[in-house]
This record gives structure tokens, sequence and C-alpha cells, in this order.
């Protein structure tokens, strides 16, 4: 199966320009495609292009990924309603750094790969690219008509359109004449919002004399509900551990819809045709085990995380629903444990009680808390065998120590099955 053919049954192809197909089953190639430096990480909604990367990978043919360091201080418009704010050099240096590290972990970027990943940045070929010399040797190729009839451009004629943004698509297209000039880069893909920018960059290539050059884009991921995808009410789903957890970025794909989880198997996985058909033939016999929505979370957490950080989100998932103790939740980050419990209702308890090592539990319940009305109810849900600690059932009144506390500073207290309440001491 070759790469177009892989793309189209997984349904990750929306445009493909005529002879595309066929120039990459002919030979193999380079192809790129560009990826905003607009924060320091990439969210889930970008690791669609870099599951097209690795596919293409995959095929034999030689990924890029290009850094819009120079894009980035101008903005492109596709899509966007309004003009974005700018970053500065730093910024984009920055951002560059943590994004590379983030594809080293899905391409292989190893050197001695014969197709091996490459990451560039545009701003090394549009630094000292003075302003006259562009419009001069490249802006004279694109006529203003050619411009004003690109989506992009037409749609925010009424809301206003600065120059900066007017001149993104030339910019980027200037991108793939030097990638197909320099680096025999002959496809760019990217999503089908890029579409008009990429053809204009095969225009451009067509016009300056280069070699001959192919565009692919993939169609935008929506959710079954209508919402958008890789949003949810906390905001972006993003790739890095300090902006989304593990915990975070697996429930976000355990709690997919059926038909949702059917679509992103096949998008978000390198599962084979037959495996996923397999998969998604058992999961209709017993949607309720949710073994799409399992498989799904556990291959891209892997991916993008670790195998350890997977098991660390299954156990968190599972405090909640399933036996777990206080060993469990010893292994949780404060930001995973408050994510678990969230929405639980807290009170504060100053630390300086814990010093004398004579802080009860059942004051901690009743006194401090107000988590249970009285010292009576305490010692009935003692009786009952009914009261816990940190997931751990409690049969006596026991001292309170630091050594009790997750994360170092929280205790998660629990009255029957459902009625959990959670000290913080600050």
């Amino acid at each position: 199966m070759n790469f177009i053919e892989e793309l189209r049954w997984r349904g990750m192809l929306h445009d493909i320009m005529p002879g595309t197909e066929e120039a990459l089953t002919k030979e193999k190639v380079a192809g790129y495609i560009g990826f905003d430096p607009t924060a320091d990480s990439l969210h889930i909604g970008s690791l669609v292009q870099i599951m097209i990367l690795l596919h293409f990978q995959r095929a034999g043919h030689k990924p890029i990924a290009l850094i819009g360091g120079a894009t980035g201080m101008v903005g492109d418009p596709s899509g966007k309603s309004k003009e974005r704010n700018l970053l500065n050099k730093a910024e984009i240096d920055k951002n560059m750094a943590g994004i590379q590290v983030q594809l080293e972990k899905i391409l292989d970027f190893s050197t001695t790969t014969e197709n091996h990943a490459e990451l560039v940045n545009n701003y090394d070929w549009f630094d000292g690219f003075s302003f006259i010399d562009f419009i001069r040797d490249v802006g004279k190729h694109i006529s203003i008509n050619y411009m004003l009839a690109k989506d992009a451009v037409k749609s925010r004629m009424e809301t206003g359109l600065s120059f900066t943004e007017f001149s993104y698509p030339l910019i980027q297209g200037y991108d793939f004449f030097v990638l197909n000039r320099d680096k025999n880069c002959r496809i760019q893909l990217g999503g089908s919002d890029q579409w008009g920018n990429i053809v204009t960059g095969t225009e451009l290539i067509r016009r300056l004399g280069g070699t001959e050059a192919y565009a692919a884009t993939t169609p935008l991921i929506t959710k079954a509900d209508g919402s958008k995808f890789g949003k949810t009410e906390g905001g972006n789903v993003w790739l890095d551990r300090k902006r989304t957890s593990p915990y975070k970025f697996y429930q976000y794909w355990i709690n997919a819809s059926d038909e949702d989880a059917e679509k992103y198997i096949k998008i978000f996985t390198l599962k084979p045709k037959e495996e996923i058909d397999e998969l998604i033939k058992k999961h209709q016999e017993e949607p309720h085990l949710r073994l799409l929505q399992k498989e799904l979370a556990r291959d891209i957490t892997i991916r993008v995380h670790s195998e350890e950080d997977l098991e660390t989100a299954i156990e968190a998932s599972n405090i909640l629903f399933g036996k777990s103790t206080s060993a469990s939740l010893a292994k949780l980050s404060e930001e995973d444990f408050l994510a678990v419990f969230d929405g639980v209702p807290q009170s504060e308890v100053s630390f300086s009680k814990l010093d004398g090592g004579e802080l009860l539990l059942s004051e901690i319940a009743v006194a401090e808390t107000g988590f249970l009305p009285s010292n009576g109810e305490f010692r009935r849900a003692l009786k009952e065998n009914s009261f816990s600690l940190n997931k751990d059932k409690v049969s006596d009144d026991i001292p309170i120590s630091k050594d009790h506390l997750v994360a170092g500073k929280y205790l998660l207290l629990q009255r029957g099955k459902k009625k959990y309440f959670i000290a913080k001491f600050a």
C-alpha cells in the first residue's frame, strides 16, 4: 500500500493535486509540513500532521518539519477571523526548542536512517532577505488577482486584512520553493485550510523554474457532537506534559464517543486495516467494554508520552471506579490528584497543626473541615466500616502526620462509596 492509499483508507486525504500519487509511487522524495511556533508545545490538532509525516517516512520518503520562525512573525490569515499577536525572535526560538523535542519522540531523526526526518526554520533563509529583494525577485511572479482569488484572503476582505497577512501565502510559497530547490522537496502536506497557501507554492516553483511540485491535504478533524476537536473545558489538549498531564491526555481519548473513536483510531494509530476492522467489530458487539477507546488511548499515550505514563494514567483512572489504595494515590502528581478528584469539595487546614503529631483523624473530619457533622457520626462511620483515608479503610481514630499527605499537602476523606472530601494543608 503506497502513501496516498494509506491516507485514503484512514480518512486522512482531502485534496490532492493531479499526478501526486503517481509521482510518489515512482520515486522516493522529500515532503514537508509547516508548524507555527505560536507556543512552546504543539497540541493534538497538530498531531494529525505529525502522523501524516510519520506515514510519509514509513513509506520510504523523507519528512521535513518546517518551523515558521519567519512566518510566525507575520501570521497566517487562513481560518482566522482577526489578526493574531505576532512573536519576536526570542519567543520563537524558545517555542521551536519545545516543538523539536515533541517531534523527535514520534519521527525518526537519526542521521543513520537514510530517509531521516529533518527540522528546518524558514527564518534561516528570510533573515537578511530584504523587502526590496523579495518583492523584486519573488513578488513579481504572483499577481494581485491570483492572491485575491484565495479563499483565505476573500473571507477576510470585509473584516479587514493587513498587508502583512496578505503577504503570507507568498512567503509560505517561497518556503516551498527553497525546499524544492535545496532539498528535492516535491510535495507539501497540510490541513485543508492550507490548500490555497500550498498551491501558491507549487505555482511559484513553476514560475521560478523549479522541479515538479505537488500537494495533498488532510480534512480538518471534527467531533461527532459538533464541538471542536482537541478542545476541552480547560482549553487545548497539549502534547507537553507540563501543559496537559498524561492523565488528562489519556482521559481525552478514553472519553471519546464511539463514533469519534472509530475515526480517531484510523488517524492517530499505525494499526493496519485488518486489526482496526476487527477492533471495530468487537467494539460494536460489546460497546460497554469501550475497547476502541481503551486501545486508542493506550496507543497515543505511549507514543506521545511513555508506557510508564500510560500505566500511571490507567491507575489514576481506576481510583474513582475501581479498587485502589493509598499506594495508588501516592503515585499521583498534585495535578493528576486534583484532576481525578475535580469538583470534590475542599477545606484548608493549617499545616502547622501536623507538627505536634497529635492531630487526630476525627478532628480533621469534623472540627477542621466539617466533612462529618459530629464525632458521633465519625464513630458510626468507623463502626460501619464505611470511612476511608486516602482510599484505605480506617477502623480507628488515628493521629495524622505529614507521611499521610498525598502530593505533600492533601488528605482524601471518604464516607461510603461516593462521598469524598479533600483536606488541603497549607
